[in-house]
């Protein structure tokens, strides 16, 4: 962390810390970490700092303190606990997170950046004296499976014990880590102050920072509680790791990672990235199969094989619409004695109520606005939810009963195929195979889109650009992260193969053609396809499945007949939009991305040309029986 510095940080230490939390910290023979803590000490001045390693004891200690200080309330349910940021705190501040960028160094215009000293100055500012009258809390994570190849050893700073308790069940403890790295500077660092509090929920929301310091590997947050951007290891570290991954040769990615079930016990492993409200939790936790992470995954080559890891431990899901029918094992969860922490939902008599959870709501209660009831206005005379929309659960994976049993294995797990999936009304059928890795790259990834929802502020059914479901936490000009995605099979005796899924193509008349347990017939496909046990047939866009695959699949994981008709609306070829989107992603390209491989283009353009020459023998919609054979 770049302050004034101290010349003998030891002695800030013991003279902040006292004999108990100094000896701890003093088993961590790291300068830069006794300098980057006696910084933040000098900086933010609390009036106590507690150091929390490992042991039960002092993580009992942080998940007490966040009850005691009200952060959080105890509900009726043992374990259960509810957090409610402010009114204007709830969720990731995308305009105030921001790059902090040395001189000479250029992200290109599509990331959020300013310079590295004025950044520096404004959010120190902010942080100065920030926690007088309250406890430092110093958390100490491994992202990764401790005692890997993965590991990344990272330290944060808070004065929230609801951030800190967060992190219990996100993140797997990393003291005992930390210790073994050394001297290294090879570690993250977080910072977080809640700024100045009104009833326990950050006041000044409009001086709210992140701000991320890609030359000292920190992140900032000040005045925000609402974790998105105050858990400083999530998404804010996930644009760290994009960076060392780029020094390194290896994959950071917003991915899933879940096991796949095929004959005969056979696990095959996937990670994917969907954009939000595009399937990506209800795929990684399809009954039947096994989960090992749902949002941010480390991809490494290893002895020649893409191995991948889960960062996090646990789960910060959206809770809306979870409920017994579409969120069995989360709804599991939720409903029975254990550890989670609820935030931003409608409270009654002790017991959580959130949207779309399959039961009545009662007519008022406390929320994320305080005393709620049916009808209340906000200042803007808008009327309050029951519970917001971006409500929240955070529990740990352990407590799921289909963890995968390698979620833990410091090896990772062999990777048979990625998974890119969008929300797209007319274009991609509902699961495609790509010919070869760059055409995967280019043509699923780099060039992935999402349409906006009902949910989503602004205009509904707009594509959005969202290239590899990570651009906004892409690091790196998006050229140069697009080439380490090409670069990667290289390394590789067989790359994964690359699908791409879409749960959303309409007919017609506007209705979704798949149903929403349908995924779990596209997921069985893939399975079969990455061992090689079903045909394919090759479309201008990709491979598509053979009718009789899918028929027979239908019947043995849903019980239900599915009809060539069926199958012939779904994955009829859409030539006409096809060609709409390569020609709009490639424009794109052209404009906004100035170091875009030049392969981007050649692939581009010979899809465009598979596809006219298709409309030119079977017209724009050509059926998908007309097809041949790969």
């Amino acid at each position: 962390m770049q302050g004034k510095g101290n010349s003998n940080p030891g002695s800030v230490l013991k003279a902040r810390l006292g004999p108990d939390q100094y000896a701890k910290l003093a088993r961590i023979e790291n300068t830069r970490l006794h300098a980057f803590l006696a910084d933040a000490i000098e900086l933010c001045r609390p009036e106590s700092v507690f150091i929390c390693t490992d042991a039960p004891e002092d993580i009992a200690y942080v998940r007490g303190q966040a009850v005691v200080t009200s952060e959080e309330r105890s509900l009726a349910m043992e374990g259960h606990t509810v957090h409610f940021d402010g009114y204007f705190d709830q969720a990731r501040d995308k305009a105030n997170t921001r790059y902090l960028l040395p001189p000479g160094v250029d992200l290109g215009s599509s990331l959020n950046s300013i310079d590295r000293q004025e950044g520096l100055s404004e959010v120190r500012g902010f942080l100065a004296g920030s926690m007088k009258a309250r406890e430092m809390i110093v958390r100490f994570f491994c992202l990764g499976p401790t005692k890997s190849a993965f590991s990344i050893s990272g330290v944060q700073v808070t004065d929230s014990f609801y951030v800190a308790h967060s992190e219990d069940l996100l993140f797997r403890p990393g003291f005992e880590q930390f210790k073994s790295i050394g001297d290294s500077a090879g570690f993250f660092r977080v910072i977080h102050s809640s700024g100045r509090l009104k009833g326990m929920v950050s006041a000044d929301v409009k001086k709210r920072r992140v701000y991320i310091d890609i030359a000292d590997d920190c992140v900032y947050s000040v005045n925000t509680q609402y974790a998105g951007n105050t858990v400083g290891f999530k998404k804010l570290a996930l644009r760290l790791a994009i960076r060392k991954a780029d020094r390194e040769g290896w994959l950071a990615e917003h991915m899933f990672v879940m096991g796949a079930h095929g004959p005969k016990g056979r696990v095959t492993y996937f990670s994917g990235a969907f954009p939000s409200a595009c399937g990506k939790t209800s795929t990684a936790m399809l009954e039947g199969e096994t989960i090992i992470g749902d949002d941010v995954a480390y991809l490494r080559p290893i002895d020649g094989v893409a191995r991948a890891v889960n960062v996090e431990r646990g789960i910060f899901g959206i809770i809306r619409d979870v409920n017994p029918s579409d969120d069995p094992l989360i709804n599991e969860v939720l409903s029975r004695p254990g550890e989670v922490i609820f935030s931003n939902v409608l409270v009654k008599d002790g017991v959580p109520y959130w949207l779309g959870m399959g039961r009545e709501l009662p007519a008022k209660g406390m929320n994320f606005s305080g005393e709620w009831f049916a009808g209340k206005l906000d200042a803007d005379g808008n009327e309050v939810p029951p519970a917001h929309k971006n409500a929240r659960y955070t529990v740990a994976l352990a407590d799921l009963a289909n963890l995968d049993p390698l979620a833990d294995d410091p090896a990772g797990v062999p990777l048979g195929g990625i998974i890119y999936g969008g929300r797209d009304s007319d274009c991609w059928p509902p699961v495609q195979q790509s010919f070869d890795w760059t055409h995967g790259v280019v043509t699923m990834a780099a060039s992935l889109e999402s349409e906006t929802t009902s949910a989503t502020l602004g205009q509904e059914g707009v594509r959005s650009f969202q290239p590899m479901s990570n651009l906004d936490f892409v690091s790196l000009p998006l050229g140069r992260y697009m080439q380490n995605h090409l670069d990667f099979a290289g390394k590789m005796k067989a790359p994964p193969l690359v699908f791409a899924v879409n749960y959303f193509i309409r007919g017609r008349d506007g209705q979704y053609l798949t149903d929403i347990h349908d995924k779990a017939v596209w997921l069985k496909w893939m399975e079969l396809r990455v061992h090689g046990e079903v045909a394919a047939l090759r479309g201008p866009t990709g491979l598509i499945p053979v009718y009789d695959d899918l028929a027979e699949l239908f019947r043995r994981v849903l019980s239900k007949e599915y009809t060539r008709e069926q199958y012939e609306e779904q994955f009829k070829v859409r030539v006409r939009e096809s060609v709409a989107k390569m020609e709009r992603i490639s424009g794109l390209y052209r404009a906004q991305v100035a170091d875009t491989p030049e392969v981007f283009f050649r692939v581009v353009d010979d899809q465009v040309a598979r596809l006219r020459e298709c409309a030119g023998r079977h017209g724009d919609y050509a059926p998908p029986g007309l097809l041949p054979a790969e």
